[in-house]
């Protein structure tokens, strides 16, 4: 019987090869996008989840919050893990991790008998202890867990470190060797293997953690400091059995509040949380140093749009199956009146239906690679076709594989299958009730197709908008023709100097600065700044950036009051924005000029205000601000207009910059390519968005195109006597074409309220946004129609110049 059916379904796939070729292309795209999206959505929902007793595993927090201004960090005070590790109980185990100088690449140096061996800016080194590995279940390959972090000047690798700088070694021969990491001495004292990829704990090389306490690092790392913080510092706690988070958060905010003085206490707005190890990979408020946080709401509209390319591709394949009927009623009125049964003329259609998804899904894993590159922005680098052949993805390829045929073929199996005999082969397949039912059903579906269709185009045209306007906006201070790059942070000073004038002596250079940070950045630096007013002392949590004289110049950063700074090697003035003196309790700006901040311990004046810019992206509003007038080791470089020249002004750069550091790279960045990276997540959206419509108004029309061809079929006669009675080409377009029209208007009519209120939720993620102009909506809608006109066209046309005799020949 299975065999029998198999065979009749070839046939019918071989004689209709163009609406098998469409059914197999539209399910085959969604397939296919279904399975990269699963694969995204299976990978990024599996980071952390290999720890033992991982729920119980938290990362400590700080949640700053000052006259209404929350700020949060993963950076924690250094003295913490120590504290926390004496004074608290309920813990099985605590992990301080030390980001190596503030996750600096170091430069790793092996003594060799000929030449030492250097590998340059090796990142993911961190100081901790023992805990670390085993908190991540890391198995020891060579050395003793109880002894190879116990001293200082110690380092354990993982085994992907290991092979690089030792490849010739057996792992147990590693031991003992000497590593020295910018300059500081260490020898190996374990190999352990190698991290998994879906973690955001992604360290390779672990330094003993008292290696800090006895060296100079003590006072970089700020191990005394209680009352100030840094992201490089971090710290990990596992709980013991039965140990409530609500107690041991309650116990770390004591425990802090305990290390401070009275005034500090009395200003603390300080607060100490736990992040559960599941929650780090998609809380974006704690960035990470070397990996990359998902964004659950991004997943979840994956997972949406995956659903609705399936669901368009099964609608899809329902209207061309059921366009079809007509073709096929004689089959099932001669099928039924030999004998055969309706459950076996089900199974015969549910087959066919079987074959045709089963093509589709081999056509889809053809498709993926492509579509891995088309999902670039929404994948893990570290997640390849490989991923696709676990057996968590193979199973749910077989159950989508099943899933979609049952969907897709469920309906026009009953349909066809319950054709009368006697009403069939009088060529009176369905009576009119039925018919109008069956109609009503394809509208539905077909307008269902169309209002995700729209919706995504509306949806897409806001979204390019809005990013339009963050990317064009004023951000308070000028941003094109400049671009950074840094020199090494030992670099010598009078290297600096030279480096300075030479740069402005180019011709294609028209301003030059020294300072840190750009205006705007994707990190934050904050600053333990105070204000006392003669009654309290204020805190404003705000960040600060550093610079030369030149540096509002290069920016064209504006003053509302005061005067800039003057040049100085380290900071004697500061200038604060509008927000700062906001903050200060101060009602102008002039009135900020000539009084003092306290700066890490040291005041200094405030010479001048500035107009508020903003420091990040525009989702947030603007915060308060400090520059220092205190040079640093990044160049900001403001280019002449004339684009054509910069190649050869930035090879010039190049060259100056190799005759002083031979050894290092030049690498530099465009400012306003720093900006538009804040909007990576938006872009990428967009991106999905264009791609997603693309397909689903490809798959809409395609089920247009079979609605018109069952329309066409079953009202051809009516055509040709209409024609015989003198009517028009144009009145039989109109008369084919108006109830189709009237499909595409009523679903803009439910796509509009629909797609409004999904662009105003998603525009509320920014604190300055473009504008939901109505002429927006019309010209999707617009834009639609025309479109489903063409499509309507291509067969209708036809219909309409028919020769009417060859439809009437059978009357």
């Amino acid at each position: 019987m299975l065999k029998n059916y198999f065979k009749t379904a070839v046939r019918h796939f071989w004689r209709h090869k163009f609406f098998s070729f469409i059914n197999v292309l539209s399910l085959a795209v969604g397939i296919s996008a279904s399975l990269v999206i699963y694969m995204i959505v299976a990978y990024e929902l599996g980071y952390d989840q290999f720890e033992p007793d991982r729920e119980r595993i938290y990362q400590v927090t700080l949640e700053t919050n000052f006259n209404g201004f929350t700020g949060n960090s993963s950076g924690v005070p250094a003295p913490l893990g120590k504290a926390v590790k004496e004074g608290i109980s309920g813990l099985e185990q605590v992990v301080p991790v030390f980001q190596f100088q503030g996750d600096a690449n170091a430069q790793v140096v092996l003594e060799r008998e000929s030449k030492p061996l250097v590998f340059k800016k090796q990142n993911r080194v961190v100081f901790t202890n023992p805990g670390y590995i085993q908190l991540m279940n890391l198995q020891w390959l060579a050395g003793s867990a109880s002894t190879a972090l116990s001293q200082p000047f110690q380092v354990v690798l993982t085994t992907k470190r290991a092979a690089l700088y030792f490849p010739n070694l057996p792992f147990d021969r590693v031991i003992g060797e000497k590593i020295s990491y910018n300059d500081i001495p260490v020898t190996v004292s374990g190999v352990v293997s190698d991290i998994p990829k879906q973690t955001d704990l992604q360290s390779e090389e672990f330094i003993s953690l008292s290696t800090i306490e006895a060296t100079s690092l003590k006072e970089q790392f700020m191990l005394d400091r209680w009352d100030d913080w840094m992201a490089y510092s971090s710290l990990y706690l596992k709980t013991a059995p039965r140990t409530a988070p609500e107690q041991l958060q309650q116990q770390l905010n004591q425990l802090f509040q305990s290390h401070l003085d009275a005034e500090q206490r009395k200003e603390n707005v300080v607060k100490l949380n736990l992040l559960p190890l599941a929650d780090k990979h998609f809380d974006q408020r704690y960035p990470n140093f070397d990996s990359r946080l998902a964004h659950k709401p991004t997943l979840y509209t994956l997972l949406a749009v995956a659903g609705f390319l399936l669901l368009l591709g099964c609608i899809n394949y329902i209207n061309l199956s059921t366009a079809q009927a007509s073709r096929r009623a004689k089959e099932v009125g001669v099928r039924k009146t030999m004998g055969i049964q309706k459950k076996q003329l089900i199974g015969q259609f549910l087959t066919e239906t079987f074959l045709i998804t089963g093509l589709a899904t081999l056509v889809s894993i053809v498709f993926i690679p492509f579509l891995l590159k088309l999902f670039a922005d929404f994948i893990p680098p570290s997640m390849g076709m490989s991923f696709f052949w676990t057996p968590p993805i193979i199973l749910f390829l077989l159950c989508l594989l099943a899933g979609v045929a049952l969907l897709a073929g469920l309906y026009p199996a009953f349909i066809l299958s319950g054709y009368r005999p006697v009403l069939v082969l009088k060529n009176n397949p369905i009576n009119a009730a039925g018919q109008n039912r069956q109609m009503i059903f394809r509208k539905a579906l077909t307008i269902s197709q169309f209002v995700v269709a729209q919706f995504f185009l509306i949806a897409t045209v806001m979204v390019s908008k809005q990013i339009y306007y963050v990317l064009h906006a004023d951000m308070g201070f000028r941003k094109d023709a400049i671009l950074t790059f840094n020199t090494p942070r030992d670099s010598i000073a009078n290297h600096h100097s030279f480096l300075l004038e030479e740069l402005k002596a180019l011709p294609g250079v028209e301003l030059v600065s020294r300072g840190f940070f750009s205006p705007a950045t994707a990190g934050g630096a904050f600053a333990n700044i105070t204000y006392h007013n003669g009654k309290e002392e204020i805190k404003p949590s705000s960040q600060v950036r550093w610079g030369d004289s030149a540096f509002f110049d290069v920016y064209q950063l504006k003053l509302v009051a005061g005067r800039k700074t003057v040049a100085s090697d380290s900071i004697t003035e500061l200038i604060v924005n509008k927000v700062f003196t906001q903050m200060m309790g101060l009602q102008h700006p002039q009135e900020a000029v000539g009084r003092f901040l306290n700066y890490n311990g040291r005041a200094f004046p405030i010479v001048g205000v500035m107009a508020d810019f903003h420091e990040h992206s525009l989702r947030a509003g603007i915060g308060a601000m400090v520059f220092a007038n205190q040079p640093g080791d990044t160049f900001h470089v403001r280019l002449k207009d004339n684009i054509g020249q910069w190649p050869q002004t930035i090879a010039q750069m190049e060259q100056l910059y190799k005759s002083l550091y031979p050894e290092e790279d030049f690498n530099y960045q465009f400012v306003d390519e720093q900006i538009a990276q804040f909007y990576e997540a938006e872009q990428a959206t967009a991106t999905l968005l264009k791609w997603a419509t693309g397909l689903a108004i490809a798959i809409s029309c395609l089920g247009l195109l079979g609605l018109v061809l069952f329309t066409v079929n079953s009202r051809s006669k009516e055509v040709s006597i209409r024609k015989v009675l003198g009517a028009s080409v144009t009145q039989i377009l109109t008369l084919l074409s108006r109830d189709f029209v009237k499909l595409v208007l009523l679903a803009f009519l439910i796509t509009i309220p629909l797609a409004w209120l999904a662009s105003y939720k998603w525009l509320e993620n920014f604190a300055y946004k473009t504008e939901m102009t109505w002429w927006l909506f019309v010209l999707s809608g617009f834009s639609m129609l025309l479109l489903t006109l063409v499509v309507l066209s291509i067969h209708t046309i036809k219909a309409a110049l028919e020769n009417p005799v060859n439809r009437l020949r059978d009357e």
